[in-house]
């Protein structure tokens, strides 16, 4: 791995951990499904006009309209979604601690329902994982945490761990950026009736919120994603995905700092237990014989 791939899956990490920051600091001011809709909305255009400049079509193959259409659901309406109406009774150091745990959530499905090998370190790796974030949850529901805010990431997990498996290899045949920008004006057609019929718009405005919502817009949503296709090219899948490991120690970190966050001892133990779990179940499904 070059200095190069080294620096692309930092920032991909970087950004990646960043976007549940910047989202509590949009759902404490704004509603979150019509935040969240208006965010895919531009993302999406922009994403396509983006494809359309390199040449991507937006005619799919059926696999790709697939891919489309189940991660549009999965990952923008549900996993998105229920996150964002979560985070605003739920701190982002806790939705990002849970929305990190997806890699494991998928190594374990996949041993267990597709037959997929796992060594016995990723077998350890998983039962750090699950260690780790039983550890900070249960110290955190005792400090007051909502539950109810915590079942809602759970199950955002949940459908983004589903879509993940659902859609593999769908977008390997070309028009990358095109898929991603369909599948978010996907999320977005989906949360606007859900956004119209459940929320009030009551809107406290200031200079705070506007970056937000276009650091969201512009750096998780669109940067990130071309950052991460850019690394998977150039050094493949499954070396890229090593570098979620570090989502969990920078998703409480940024939080930390922009948002003043508190963290425990146990805080700390947990995230580095599931960031070295997340780290050994990756290495163990990387090919024997290559260096990841």
């Amino acid at each position: 791995m070059d200095v190069k791939a080294i620096l692309l899956g930092l920032a991909f990490a970087v950004m990646w951990s960043s976007a549940f920051t910047s989202a509590r600091m949009i759902v404490a001011v704004a509603p979150p499904l019509g935040a969240l809709a208006l965010r895919f909305l531009l993302s999406g255009l922009l994403a396509v006009v983006v494809a359309r400049i390199m040449g991507q079509s937006w005619k799919l193959s059926r696999t790709q309209w697939r891919a489309t259409i189940i991660f549009g659901i999965c990952q923008n309406t549900l996993y998105l979604g229920l996150n964002f109406v979560a985070m605003q009774t739920v701190q982002a150091s806790v939705a990002a601690i849970i929305a990190s745990s997806m890699p494991l959530m998928v190594a374990l499905a996949s041993w267990l329902w597709q037959g997929e090998k796992l060594r016995p370190l990723g077998i350890a790796g998983l039962l750090a994982g699950i260690l780790g974030v039983v550890l900070i949850m249960g110290a955190r529901l005792q400090g007051g945490l909502d539950p109810f805010g915590v079942m809602l990431c759970l199950l955002g997990m949940l459908s983004l761990s589903v879509a993940t498996m659902a859609v593999r290899g769908a977008t390997s045949g070309g028009n990358f950026l095109m898929v991603v920008g369909l599948q978010m004006l996907v999320g977005s057609a989906l949360l606007w009736p859900l956004s119209l019929g459940l929320e009030t718009y009551e809107v406290t405005w200031s200079w705070q919120l506007v970056a937000a919502f276009v650091y969201t817009t512009l750096v998780p949503g669109l940067a990130a994603t071309l950052v991460w296709v850019t690394l998977v090219n150039r050094i493949g899948a499954v070396k890229a995905s090593t570098f979620h490991f570090l989502n969990p120690f920078l998703g409480v970190a940024i939080a930390a700092l922009f948002l003043g966050e508190a963290l425990g001892p146990l805080d700390i133990v947990g995230v580095a237990i599931i960031t070295l779990g997340i780290l050994a179940v990756q290495l163990a499904r990387a090919p024997r014989g290559r260096s990841v």
